[in-house]
């Protein structure tokens, strides 16, 4: 124990935390009878005999005090048999006897609290002694028998013995697996609390949610007092409010509890009350310094409220308790390209791949790092990685966005396909995989994928902007124009979105050669957004075909502004330079 004491709970030995010496002097005692029961009838054997397996003896007139009176009955004669004639005989029931008690004494709280109720591997050296007393009593039974009940009794033996070893398989096949194992609990101790919170752990890890909501209410019913089945049963609530009172239940009951103090700070996050959650945060790395994702939690939201020193601070502090966790190292890489350190992002990214070779979201975020950075093959050769550790929707989707951006669209086409048979109800890749079939030329097939997403989400924004794209593909500008008008209707949030929705708008009306509502679009559009350059260019052009040389001008040299560079602007300024010379011309041959 590292000269220390453990800390336990109530629920790990609850007699030692009985106010009542009475209560806690008759169940040790009988702690120690049904221990020997145990060794002489192994029928009822459990993982864990916590909270509610046995209950307390609370009263002199408890039945089971009987057992303890005839354990010290037994003991006592047997005691006084081998004091009575030390013989050689003697001294292996002595043999016996200390065995059996001796390693027995640092399980029997007699000394020092421990953190069971019963617990069978403390019986292993026990079951020594009582190997020698049963080998004993059985060699002096044979001497005392004739010869046919002696052959009685080493035949009754080997049956038992032959009984106790199908025992012994059956009980080992319940340690097959985590499942198997914590289902037996359940069925043979029912009445024991904590069999019913790790099956319920069980059932939670492995998605059965609504299992694990029985198991851990159960668990509850049977102890009140268990302040992570409060806590666990608070993540699977969906009601936000309901999972709030289980979260401060569980604060209650152990103020300390990290987990549920990083929950409750979590779901206050999400609530929007920032200050509170950063306390609850706080406190959770205090009480749990080497719980890496309260770190995490808490650093991202510093960094939501700007407070960047700080979340610099924490993520370096749960880097240095929390070495070896990869999430860490990946979410502050993340952190890292944010704040614009793209180069030590890197370091950390690969510190977590280092930590955690299948550790595909962090080897992902690579490849995304080395795209923004320009370096494309290096970016694909990080996607390809991670497919080989997870071959899933999320890994696909940024190669296809590669090859899409790069064009190469036929690759493009496969990696979405595939990663709309991986996640067919997934609307953004079902998208992209439409986008690409427009690119490609399959104008069809794009407008039925997308066209089948609208009937799904009338108000899909992006899917009536792809729409847009595909019927001016086919040169149906009516339908197209129709398409960007719902999308106009939709009202989109940011001013941005609506300034690219008019520019479009305008195109199509270009198109269809309504110049006048075309050029109302596109000043809509720079309304808006002044930096659209392309629209300011627009409307020179309209300006420019309708002889309005001067507006023409200025709305060429608005975009001109925007992009110096532009060959195209440089030569419809030139055409306007040209006409107007010739105009000119014209007019002095006129005047003469």
């Amino acid at each position: 124990m590292g000269g220390t004491m453990p800390l336990f709970s109530e629920q790990d030995n609850p007699a030692s935390f009985s106010p009542y010496v009475l209560t806690r002097f008759l169940t040790y005692s009988y702690l120690l009878a049904f221990n020997v029961w145990l060794l002489l009838a192994p029928i009822t054997l459990c993982y864990d005999w916590q909270v509610g397996s046995i209950p307390l003896v609370e009263s002199i007139w408890d039945v089971r005090n009987l057992a303890t009176i005839l354990l010290a009955v037994v003991m006592a004669l047997l005691s006084l048999h081998c004091m009575a004639a030390f013989k050689l005989e003697h001294k292996e029931v002595l043999a016996g006897l200390l065995f059996l008690v001796f390693p027995f004494i640092p399980a029997s709280n007699l000394f020092f609290r421990v953190g069971f109720v019963v617990a069978e591997r403390v019986l292993y050296m026990p079951s020594m002694g009582y190997c020698i007393l049963l080998v004993h009593g059985l060699s002096k039974l044979c001497a005392g028998l004739s010869r046919c009940g002696a052959t009685s009794l080493v035949t009754a033996t080997v049956l038992l013995l032959l009984l106790f070893s199908w025992k012994t398989v059956k009980q080992n096949e319940i340690w097959l697996s985590r499942e198997s194992l914590f289902r037996s609990g359940v069925q043979t101790l029912p009445l024991n609390a904590k069999v019913h919170y790790n099956y319920a752990n069980f059932l939670k890890d492995q998605g059965r949610n609504r299992e694990a909501i029985y198991h851990y209410r159960t668990a509850l019913r049977l102890y009140p007092r268990h302040a992570s089945a409060l806590n666990n049963l608070g993540t699977l609530t969906k009601d936000t409010a309901e999972a709030k009172t289980y979260y401060q239940r569980a604060l209650q009951l152990h103020p300390q509890h990290n987990r549920a103090l990083f929950n409750l700070g979590n779901l206050l996050k999400s609530q929007g009350k920032a200050e509170e959650a950063i306390l609850l945060l706080k406190d959770s790395i205090k009480y749990g310094p080497d719980f890496a994702d309260a770190y995490s939690s808490l650093a991202s939201l510093l960094a939501e409220q700007e407070r960047f020193k700080e979340a610099e601070d924490v993520y370096q502090a749960g880097i240095k308790n929390c070495p070896d966790s990869s999430d860490l190292h990946n979410n502050y890489a993340v952190f890292l390209v944010d704040s614009g350190f793209p180069e030590k992002a890197v370091a950390h990214y690969q510190q977590a791949i280092q930590l955690s070779p299948s550790h595909h979201v962090a080897v992902v975020n690579l490849g995304r790092l080395y795209r923004s950075l320009g370096e494309n093959s290096m970016a694909e050769e990080w996607y390809r990685r991670a497919l080989q550790v997870a071959r899933t929707a999320e890994v696909l989707s940024p190669l296809g966005a590669l090859y899409y951006n790069t064009g190469r669209h036929k690759e493009a086409l496969e990696v979405y396909r595939e990663a709309v048979s991986l996640q067919p109800s997934q609307r953004d890749l079902r998208l992209a995989l439409a986008q690409v079939l427009a690119v490609m030329g399959q104008t069809a097939k794009a407008e039925e994928i997308t066209l089948h997403i609208v009937s799904e989400e009338p108000r899909c924004l992006e899917c009536y902007r792809l729409l847009s794209a595909i019927y001016s593909k086919q040169e149906h500008h009516e339908k197209a124009l129709e398409a960007i008008d719902k999308a106009l209707q939709l009202k989109p949030k940011d001013p941005k979105v609506t300034s690219e929705l008019l520019f479009t708008k305008g195109n199509q009306l270009r198109e269809q050669n309504i110049l006048d509502k075309a050029f109302e679009s596109y000043e809509a559009a720079v309304t808006l957004d002044p930096g659209q350059a392309q629209a300011w260019m627009n409307m020179g052009g309209i300006r420019h075909m309708q002889g309005s040389y001067v507006s023409a001008r200025a709305y060429y040299e608005r975009a001109l502004g925007l992009v110096p560079d532009s060959k195209l602007l440089k030569e419809n300024v030139a055409k306007l330079d040209r006409l107007e010379r010739r105009l000119q011309e014209v007019r002095e041959r006129d005047q003469t």
